[in-house]
């Protein structure tokens, strides 16, 4: 018995770990831990959200496979047509549907590094190959390299996030009206575009979520694990053009998206004032976050519009620091790859999370060699 040859050789993308395997590892009770690794919201779910969970009634039934109540709560907030809406299990599932209807062995996709690990990871699962552009040093992207590579491989799509992760850069309207004339199809990841500035209260002026409705060429997609607090219920969204549509529902699991997703989504909806506020909040503790890492003589911290920062670190390796930070219960995200070496990538949590953070890399400072 074998397995399929292209899995064989597929590299795992690595998960961020949960509080409980952490307190475990590090002996920290859970409520003592700080973890900013995963871009989670430490504000969590909103009152709503968590009375919906407490009164669900339908646990025992099977979900809508069409998610038609959710749908229809996102269609009223995006001002988009139900009928272009589709929801998932996280964006995460909506990334490797769609690439599973789109790919054929060998077929390509364009990505620009360093970017989502997803991208390439679920290509490569689907039978797909991946072409690399890389960003240039400040992490914006190479458009003339990009643009040569679409006429050349013809990738049946280009998957872009804006903001990006992990360095929290917006693309700009410019860029992005010829990035929608390309000959392929364009995958917008706005899984952060809520925290950019300049974009209303959850981002609606800076998204394109409309642009699905005009351009058959455009898929955008989002998430409700960031700005509503819901990762760990796993529920995301598309707007997709009119004809994806009948293919997408035809390949996708009947009961993705499960009933506390759903109701938690839903009453996410309905308490936008407050989760909006919470949103703001994070803007601000990125702004005040940032002029304090710059106070670290050797970290360079990168002007962000998402919900984290991405860091370089300047005299020691990256992964020493992250692991010293572990020891005093302070998680963060490290990267030394090819195109991002020596970083750090660290989550806006609450102020008294930046407090800690601040104070702990002051002390490690004083001793490089203690990281």
């Amino acid at each position: 018995m074998q397995t399929a040859p292209h899995l064989e050789n597929l590299p795992p993308y690595t998960p961020i770990e949960p509080f409980e395997v952490l307190s475990a590892r590090y002996g920290r009770a859970p409520h003592e831990i700080i973890k900013l690794d995963a871009n989670e919201n430490p504000y969590g779910p909103s009152p709503r959200a968590l009375s919906a969970l407490a009164r669900l009634e339908w646990a025992h039934i099977y979900p809508d496979p069409e998610s038609r109540a959710l749908r229809a709560a996102l269609a009223g907030f995006l001002g988009v047509p139900m009928a272009h809406i589709l929801a998932g299990a996280g964006a995460d599932e909506l990334i490797d549907l769609l690439l599973r209807v789109l790919l054929r062995p060998g077929e390509r996709v364009l990505i620009a590094p360093p970017t989502f690990g997803m991208y390439a990871f679920d290509a490569r699962l689907n039978g797909g190959e991946v072409i690399e552009i890389p960003r240039r040093p400040d992490f914006s992207l190479d458009l003339e390299a990009m643009a040569q590579a679409v006429s050349t491989y013809r990738p049946k799509a280009v998957l872009l996030a804006s903001p990006n992760n992990p360095d929290g850069g917006l693309l700009d309207p410019d860029t992005l009206a010829r990035l929608f004339t390309w000959p392929t199809l364009i995958v917008l990841d706005e899984a952060y575009i809520e925290f950019a500035e300049g974009g209303g209260r959850l981002g609606e002026a800076l998204s394109n979520v409309r642009v699905p409705l005009e351009r058959e060429n455009v898929v955008v997609l989002r998430t409700f694990s960031k700005w509503a607090g819901l990762a760990g219920l796993r529920v995301g969204y598309g707007v997709f053009p009119a004809w994806l549509l009948p293919v997408l529902w035809k390949a996708k699991q009947p009961y993705n998206v499960n009933v506390a997703a759903s109701a938690a989504a839903i009453a996410s909806l309905e308490d936008l004032d407050r989760l909006a506020e919470r949103v703001d909040r994070l803007r601000r503790e990125r702004e005040r976050l940032f002029t304090l890492l710059q106070t670290i003589p050797y970290l360079e911290p990168l002007p962000s519009q998402a919900n984290f920062i991405l860091c370089r670190v300047l005299d020691r390796p990256a992964r020493a620091l992250k692991e010293a930070l572990a020891a005093a219960g302070i998680f963060v995200r490290y990267f030394d790859t090819p195109y991002l070496k020596n970083y750090l990538r660290i989550s806006v949590g609450r102020p008294e999370h930046s407090d800690a953070l601040i104070a702990t890399l002051r002390r490690l400072g004083d001793d490089p060699q203690s990281a």
